[in-house]
């Protein structure tokens, strides 16, 4: 492998993606003018090569840091004349990064960390400014005469060892450094990488068309023969899409959500084509916080095109500008500028989506045709309260923010009753409630029902509606109907095939129905759509892997969970079987008591009914890991005595005609009586419920209709010997629940 010391330089343009949403063409032409009358002549004189264009910056190499340099004070310089009286906003700024190093040349590109340093520079440098390794700097300091600024010692992004950084200051020293402009560039010059590019793909068609061969891939028409080496991931076998987080640029906050809301729509509508792989709307929320360029959102999340657009509302009016970009040329396939009226939106979609297809050359199905072809509803309010409901970010989130999520969802429901979308939203928060058995907001007989409605009525109005088919595949599978829940989880991602979501939701329903190996494909999928997940999916990723028992692939997803979101329960309590099994008894036992305050009456028995539909040796496998950590059978670790257990007759006595009065483990006071018909009222500060009770094998056994999943509960009775509650007679243990109480005369 060829390697030779160089020095490389970055340069990209401040806020770039704003100044487009601004004026786009104005921008354009500014970048175009600055290539050919700054770049391209002043890296004639100083003897740079131009590898690369990257959109609104490029990559340059340079046998001479002191010549990298002398470039860069002249292109600062000129671009500071040329801002001068232009109001801040309105000016056109770049950052330049310098870095001396080792470099890897290939296929007339380079690779290597010296050039991945000097990318990182280029991202911390001020606008308008110079950054320097402190490689590159101990070869200028002697050689020009120019004011250094040393700044903090850090950490670059994906670069192992601590960077030494130093700025130029620009002044009077760096003035006198500067020379007459060159000549501009009559036509900008062609990096050789490209020149190179187009002679070898002239020889490929040629060749193709000698063999005979029918077809040809156009999506790999700028794409180098060599790997791209920094990228993240494997580029995938068909064209790859990130839908960047379009900017809203109307100046009024309250329609960041419909900029929101129409990435998601464009992501929603690209993954239902087979053809495309697209990466999840989370990832690509998560990479606008990191990357400076196009080409980083290329290289960071796996893809080779890049859209970007901006939006702009007034009134009934919007203004939508979207661009295709090919991330590892640079080039611009399509742009599009739509001034339109606001009812007027999902027609922009349909042609952003249709333009797209074009560009990039993809065959439709008639399937897929026809859920492209599909309105989500002629009511654009309705729309408007769905998108806030999208954004609310949900799962796994506190009962305000569940409840204003199903306001929303209602309200675009009241609006358009035939909504379908509005109605999976609704059943996908009931799923959740009914199967983590929140009852802070329904009961689990209604949530079931409300699921299994919402969901029915969806797939009613739109067969094929993924998240209503994923939402049918979960209750199907907790109902213990496993063939049924494979059938329709893969419904969902036959509807949808880039949809995380619903890809994550099948590999959990084929780890709980015995497919181990499948299941962790499926995730592994899942997870490269989605390659910086949100922390619930973290978390459903880790349940995966865990339930397959792969727990080096499953603790970090885990504890990545456990981190963003410290009150979540099932975090806590896979991470300790989770350690437990990979023999970490500390690290378990550490967990574990981080979920008993999190969840003071966690015990085996309560998991053992949650977890009822598991298959036997899974939830053999959990409960042993949970066991050796250290959790309890019973809730607050609890051991009654056999001596002082009641038996069938007694309990009979307990439960006929008679009422309890005690209060739980917590300090909660409450009332429960009993019929003699078999029936029992429960009555505390915050519940009043009505249930069935029944003796078996010396057990009390209640069900309270819409509690704990509609499951009869069984429990013991003791004598009470606490001296903790001397007041009470007895003692009665639940998976729920522990409780202190006397018979009331």
């Amino acid at each position: 492998m060829e390697r030779r010391l160089a020095a490389v330089l970055a340069f990209d343009m401040v806020g770039y993606s704003r100044l487009m949403g601004a004026d786009e063409e104005v921008t354009l032409a500014a970048h175009r003018r600055h290539r050919r009358v700054l770049f391209a002549p002043r890296a004639t004189q100083y003897r740079g090569r131009i590898i690369k264009f990257t959109g609104d910056g490029a990559l340059m190499e340079f046998a001479s840091v002191v010549d990298s340099l002398c470039f860069s004070v002249e292109i600062q310089l000129a671009l500071r004349d040329e801002n001068e009286g232009v109001p801040e906003e309105s000016q056109f700024r770049y950052r330049i990064g310098i870095n001396i190093g080792d470099i890897i040349p290939e296929d007339g590109d380079i690779f290597g960390d010296g050039v991945n340093v000097a990318a990182r520079l280029q991202e911390i440098a001020d606008p308008g400014g110079i950054c320097l390794s402190g490689a590159a700097y101990h070869q200028v300091r002697s050689k020009l005469d120019l004011t250094f600024e040393h700044r903090p010692q850090r950490r670059l992004k994906n670069i192992a060892e601590p960077v030494q950084i130093y700025s130029v200051r620009l002044d009077e020293k760096a003035e006198r450094l500067s020379t007459p402009p060159p000549p501009a560039a009559s036509t900008e010059p062609l990096p050789p990488r490209r020149r190179g590019l187009a002679f070898r793909m002239s020889a490929v068609l040629l060749l193709a068309a000698a063999a005979g061969l029918a077809w040809w891939q156009p999506w790999t028409r700028f794409m180098p023969s060599a790997p791209f080496e920094r990228i993240a991931y494997p580029l995938p076998d068909r064209p790859s899409v990130a839908v960047l987080p379009f900017i809203n640029v109307s100046g009024d906050k309250e329609q960041d959500h419909l900029a929101e809301g129409l990435t998601d729509d464009l992501i929603t509508d690209l993954s239902k084509v087979s053809g495309l792989f697209v990466i999840a709307r989370h990832s690509v929320l998560a990479i606008r916080e990191t990357a400076a360029t196009i080409q980083d959102v290329a290289t960071e999340l796996g893809v080779h095109y890049v859209l970007e657009g901006t939006l702009q509302r007034s009134a009934d009016r919007l203004r939508i500008n979207v661009k295709l970009i090919d991330a590892l040329s640079g080039l611009s396939l399509w742009a599009e500028r739509y001034d339109r009226q606001y009812r007027d939106l999902f027609a922009v979609q349909d042609d952003v989506i249709g333009k797209i297809i074009s560009a990039l050359e993809i065959r439709l199905s008639q399937g897929e045709r026809d859920r492209l072809a599909r309105i989500p509803t002629d009511n654009l309010e309705a729309y408007d309260y769905y998108m806030r409901a999208e954004q609310e970010g949900f799962f796994y989130s506190d009962v305000d923010t569940y409840r204003r999520t199903l306001s929303y969802y209602q309200q675009a429901i009241d609006l358009d009753p035939n909504f379908a979308n509005a109605h999976a939203g609704i059943a996908r928060v009931a799923v959740d409630v009914w199967r983590n058995d929140y009852n802070f907001l329904w009961s689990a007989a209604v949530a079931r029902k409300i699921a299994y409605d919402a969901a029915g009525e969806a797939l009613r109005l739109d067969p094929s509606n993924a998240r209503a088919h994923t939402v049918l595949a979960l209750l199907q599978l907790v109902d213990g109907r496993a063939a049924e829940a494979r059938n329709s989880a893969r419904q969902a991602v036959g509807a949808q095939p880039n949809d995380a979501e619903a890809v994550g939701s099948l590999a959990l329903i084929l780890a709980q129905t015995g497919s181990r190996a499948e299941a962790v494909r499926e995730m592994e999928r899942a997870l490269r759509l989605d390659p910086t997940p949100a922390p619930s999916f973290q978390l459903l990723a880790g349940i995966v892997f865990y339930l397959a028992h792969d727990n080096e692939r499953a603790i970090p997803l885990i504890e990545a969970a456990r981190d963003a979101l410290p009150k979540a329960e099932p975090a806590r309590e896979y991470l300790s079987a989770a350690y437990m099994h990979d023999g970490n008894r500390t690290v378990a036992s550490a967990e574990r008591a981080n979920l008993l305050k999190l969840f003071p009456d966690s015990n085996l028995t309560y998991y053992s009914y949650l977890y009822d539909y598991w298959r036997e040796d899974d939830l053999a496998y959990h409960l042993d890991g949970l066991r050796h950590a250290g959790l309890p059978q019973w809730p607050f670790g609890f051991e009654g005595k056999a001596t002082d257990q009641l038996r069938e007759a007694d309990l009979r006595r307990l439960v006929d005609n008679k009422t309890w009065k005690g209060r739980h483990k917590n300090g909660t006071e409450f009332f429960q009586y009993f019929d003699k018909a078999g029936n029992t009222a429960y009555r505390s500060a915050n519940t009043n419920i009505t249930g069935l009770v029944e003796i078996e094998d010396d057990r009390i056994c209640e069900l309270f209709a819409g509690y704990f999943r509609n499951r009869s509960v069984c429990g013991f009775v003791y004598r009470n010997t606490s001296p903790d509650e001397p007041g009470a007679q007895y003692v009665h243990v639940t998976p729920q629940a522990l409780t202190f109480f006397s018979i009331e005369q």
